[in-house]
């Protein structure tokens, strides 16, 4: 490779340089020839790759055949506006091209504008504070650390508190304190010894949690739907009773609002007409509208001070594109009234699925949704789905999960609908 070259012709060559140019397409590239590319240079942690994804525009994405997918999936209930949303992406332009990076030596306007927003859209009460991290998993290691701090004693070291309560079925991310905190044991077990005291009670189980937590508890974490485990709200009133019980011991209550949180149920939070007030919640994934962030919440003087000067900290976190991604992306759900249109079609796709022939079961609220089958076929209905031209995920052998844009149109619903049926019966001959 050519040594960089210096001065205004150099800069001036690199200022038109469009990205795509940076790619060795070693002629062109099919999704095939891309695959084996990616065989021998990247890790096999996920497997071989469905797809090869080459560019998208709202609730659209193509793979380097040139085929076309309707993206019921949104990255894993990430691009909460769709591929390329012109605004988002102008703000993104726009920062990075005024000041791309800080350390936390310093500030920037948009890391405190966003934390303000945060603060406000969860009407969090005086004293509440925000951190920022870049991803999920990394918002709830540091959940986690906070955890650990309600449960030190007087000299700082661990005290009394020593446990903490997660659910069975919980993911809640794959670092290893954020992984002690997740049920599957396939995940665990390579891992272990997992950073200790969790312990893991059955899930909606109000009398097994209030029997689960007393004054050697630091802290209780919920999902409010478990997305991994085949989008499982969990039911009614069991939130309010785990309020009431963590607040009786002096235990915190930590929402994992991860998969949930930024309008994917039609709300803010999904735990937003809970009746309660956590002690600290999680965000990430739809936050940044694809741009890598995510915050740990902490709700109230106390819990805001848990994590002192030196105790946690992040180089990227918080930084001036990811804030300024995730300030574009709650204006744009906010303008353009997204909230309203998460409920009207996500109401559609649960009645319209209901109705199908093979479907046994529907859950979730808002764009958040899994359905259950009548065999172990979900796995073939994803391959049958991208065959199709329709990206969905399979959590379980009989569940698919839909987590598509914010922005989903009826009209785009409509044809994953009408595609289904022979969708599932492709898949059930397959077996």
């Amino acid at each position: 490779m050519n040594a960089v070259k210096t001065g205004s012709h150099a800069a001036s060559t690199l200022e038109k340089t469009p990205v795509g140019d940076l790619v060795e397409t070693k002629g062109h590239s099919s999704g095939a020839e891309w695959l084996t590319r990616y065989s021998t240079s990247l890790m096999g942690v996920f497997g071989t790759p469905q797809r090869v994804l080459v560019r998208g525009a709202g609730c659209l994405v193509w793979d380097a055949d040139g085929k076309e997918y309707l993206d019921l999936l949104g990255g894993i209930a990430v691009n909460a506006l769709g591929h390329a949303h012109p605004f988002v992406t102008s703000v993104i332009s726009s920062q990075l091209a005024t000041l791309g990076h800080v350390s936390n030596f310093f500030t920037s306007p948009t890391q405190i504008a966003l934390a303000e927003k945060l603060l406000a859209l969860t009407h969090a009460p005086a004293g509440s504070k925000v951190f920022f991290t870049n991803s999920g998993t990394e918002a709830n290691e540091a959940a986690f650390k906070l955890a650990r701090r309600n449960g030190a004693g007087p000299d700082g070291t661990t005290g009394k508190r020593t446990k903490i309560i997660a659910l069975e079925g919980a993911f809640h991310g794959r670092t290893m304190g954020a992984l002690a905190l997740t049920a599957k044991e396939a995940y665990r077990a390579p891992f272990e010894p997992l950073p200790g005291g969790v312990v893991h009670i059955p899930f909606g189980d109000v009398a097994a949690l209030e029997a689960a937590i007393d004054e050697t508890v630091a802290a209780v974490f919920l999902e409010p739907i478990q997305g991994e485990a085949g989008v499982r709200p969990l039911p009614p009133g069991y939130l309010k009773a785990a309020r009431e019980a963590t607040t009786k011991a002096g235990a915190l209550l930590i929402l994992d609002e991860v998969q949930t949180g930024i309008g994917r149920t039609g709300k803010w939070l999904a735990t937003e007409d809970a009746g309660i007030v956590p002690d600290a919640i999680t965000l990430a994934k739809g936050l940044g509208g694809g741009f890598p962030i995510g915050a740990l919440l902490t709700f109230g003087e106390r819990t805001s001070s848990l994590l002192s000067a030196g105790q946690h900290g992040t180089t990227f976190g918080g930084n001036p594109v990811a804030t300024a991604a995730a300030l574009a992306t709650l204006h744009a759900i906010e303008s353009q009234r997204v909230l309203e249109n998460v409920a009207v079609v996500g109401d559609y796709l649960r009645t319209g699925l209901a109705a199908v022939d093979g479907v046994t079961e529907v859950r979730g609220v808002g764009l958040l949704i899994g359905f259950d089958l009548d065999a172990d076929v979900a796995p073939a209905v994803v391959i049958a789905g991208l065959d199709a031209g329709f990206i969905v995920n399979s959590p379980g052998p009989r569940t698919i999960r839909l987590a598509p844009p914010l922005v989903l149109t009826k009209d785009q619903a409509g044809t994953f609908l009408a595609a289904l049926p022979a969708i599932l019966q492709t898949a059930k001959d397959a077996q």
